[in-house]
């Protein structure tokens, strides 16, 4: 059975054989998209005023941004500013992770250090020495940022941050995923804005 699509979508059928020879994944889904990449203009921090944005630092693994892009359609968030080292939104295994979600996220590469350095907005970042997410006054708006697997958000980064948050470890894991911390802050944000 086809979907039901816009007027303005081009819609083809192909065959199991033609899929697999088009797609990258060995075994594809019943659907693919071919989409235009949005023109890359620079983010002007006046537009993020009155709401709360995800900044990431450094993030490498694809599957991660993928799945950082897709929790933040989940829960509202309209958009990701990304350090110019993080994965491109749009490698194939980013954009497979986003399962479809990457078409309603606006998402921005910017030198962190200079993007902050003009900022007005609160600053949070995921610190394991900050306070307690669960105790954190978010206000209206500010950005959330969260840093590399491996490396934790950089220095310099770090001086910028104004309201160091963690969430508390319970248990004896040493750490946790970074695409897991995007979604307990975009929970806690979306439940105390609510």
């Amino acid at each position: 059975m086809l979907p039901k699509l816009s007027a303005n979508i081009n819609l083809f059928e192909v065959n199991n054989a033609d899929l697999s020879k088009i797609s990258a994944l060995q075994t594809p889904q019943s659907f693919l998209a071919v989409v235009h990449i949005p023109e890359t203009v620079p983010a002007d921090l006046k537009n993020f005023k009155n709401q709360f944005t995800i900044v990431l630092d450094g993030i490498q693994d694809p599957g991660n941004m993928g799945t950082i892009i897709r929790t933040a359609d989940w829960f509202g968030f309209k958009n990701i500013i990304c350090s110019e080292d993080c994965v491109e939104a749009y490698n194939p295994k980013t954009v497979q992770a986003t399962m479809g979600s990457l078409a309603r996220i606006k998402i921005y590469y910017e030198n962190l250090i200079n993007l902050l350095a003009v900022n007005k907005i609160s600053v949070f970042g995921a610190l394991l020495d900050g306070n307690s997410i669960y105790k954190t006054d978010w206000g209206k708006e500010g950005l959330i940022i969260l840093g590399n697997e491996g490396k934790g958000i950089t220095t310099e980064v770090i001086k910028k941050i104004n309201h160091p948050v963690t969430i508390p470890r319970i248990g004896d894991a040493e750490s946790l995923n970074v695409a897991i911390s995007a979604a307990i802050f975009c929970s806690e944000i979306s439940r105390t804005k609510n």
